[in-house]
Formats: structure tokens, C-alpha cells, sequence
């Protein structure tokens, strides 16, 4: 079963190549920092729910990222994909739920496979680079495996929040080198140390204004999703 779903991946993302060019004329740079075999995680800043698909099309290693359950179960056809991609769902409501996620990367991770993650949790609200969650840092410090700092461009053009339909734009997608870390996955301090480096890292490639608090907080208070 596992090996007819990533057949049909690979087929459907041969089809579906084209179409994503033409669409957001993507300029990728850094690509060949992303190792040919071996774990690596990709760190990646969050403008739209166009992110978690646009790594895994572009790029030609399969790349398994983290989404919300909204994605699989809000549209028939993000969850189509998400599926598809084995994405990994996150209950963000959950302690213990992004755990369980944590756990499965871990294990992907350790079977030499490449991973994505958003550490700012969510869509930036209003472009700007928020606060990163420190589980990018536990994944990296209990595996070993390096981070790929990532830097999306433009992708709030293609589909901006609370859009349904995509539109032609432009996009850019920066790869940075892989960041290797020293530290003890258990304590608290080491995580928070890392995943700072890890968004310092993505905010030098992407160029936004950093904003040291979470998204997620900004969002709630002024009642986005």
C-alpha cells in the first residue's frame, strides 16, 4: 500500500510540476544544499497554506511536512494532497498531540528522509517573520539531523489569507546551508537557543521585519484562525 501511494505521488507531482510553474514562476536558490540522500529538516517561514506543497513539487526529494488538521479535513482537495504527501497533522491545540508529531518526524527523520516544518506554527498574519516554537529545535537536537534554513517569497501573493483560488505571481524560494547544533534536546534553554539561530538564520534569507512573539498570539487577539 505504502509503495502504491508514493507511486501515485510521484505521478501525480510529475502532472502537477507544469502546472506549478506556470503558475508561480518559481526562482529557487540554495537548492543544492539539500543533501541527495541523508535526514535533513527543512525550517521554512509560513505565508500561505501554498507552502507545504510548493517544497515537496519543487524540490526532487520527497519532502514530508507538519500541517494543521484543518488541512485534511476542512478541503476535500488540500486533504487529497496532504494525504498524498504523507504530511504529518498536528492537533496545535494539543500538547500531547505535537508530541505524537515530534515522535513521527523523529523516526523519518532517523530513517535518513527529509522533513518540513513552519517553526512559527502559523501563517504570518500580516507578512512579517514571528516567533519560532522551539520543536524544530528538539527535532534537530535528538536526531542530529542539520536544518536547512528556507526563506519563502511572494507565496501570500499566490493564495492570501482567506483566499479559495490561487492567482498567477511570482514567488522566490531560498535555501540556506545546513546549520549543525550542539545541545541536549531535554532542556529548555538549549531548545530556545537553537531554534533562535534557526529563525535568525531564516530572517537573514527572507529579509522581514522580526517580530519576537508568536503568531499564533497575534492572530488570537485579533481573532483570525
Amino acid at each position: 500500500m505504502i509503495r502504491e501511494s508514493l507511486l501515485l505521488y510521484e505521478v501525480v507531482k510529475f502532472a502537477a510540476t507544469p502546472l506549478t510553474h506556470a503558475m508561480c514562476r518559481p526562482h529557487i536558490s540554495g537548492a543544492a544544499h539539500v543533501p541527495r540522500s541523508g535526514p535533513a529538516i527543512l525550517a521554512a517561514n509560513h505565508l500561505s497554506v501554498l507552502d507545504s506543497f510548493l517544497l515537496p513539487a519543487l524540490l526532487p526529494r520527497h519532502v514530508t511536512f507538519t500541517a494543521k488538521n484543518e488541512y485534511f479535513s476542512g478541503n476535500p482537495v488540500s486533504g487529497f494532497f496532504m494525504r498524498l504527501g504523507r504530511s504529518l497533522p498536528i492537533d496545535r491545540e494539543s500538547a500531547h498531540a505535537a508530541q505524537a508529531m515530534l515522535d513521527e518526524a523523529a523516526a523519518l527523520l532517523e530513517r535518513g528522509e527529509l522533513f518540513g516544518i513552519h517553526p512559527e506554527g502559523t501563517r504570518s498574519p500580516d507578512g512579517r517573520l514571528y516567533r519560532g516554537k522551539i520543536g524544530v529545535a528538539w527535532l534537530t537536537l535528538k536526531t542530529g539531523a542539520p536544518v536547512l534554513p528556507v526563506a519563502l517569497k511572494g507565496t501570500e501573493k499566490v493564495l492570501p489569507l482567506g483566499a479559495k483560488v490561487p492567482r498567477p505571481a511570482k514567488i522566490g524560494i531560498s535555501i540556506g546551508e545546513p546549520m549543525h547544533f550542539e545541545g541536549d534536546h531535554t532542556k529548555a534553554r538549549d531548545r530556545r537557543r537553537v531554534t533562535d539561530e534557526i529563525m535568525a538564520a531564516i530572517q537573514k534569507l527572507s529579509g522581514q521585519e522580526y517580530v519576537p512573539v508568536y503568531a499564533s498570539s497575534v492572530k488570537a487577539s485579533n481573532g483570525l484562525a
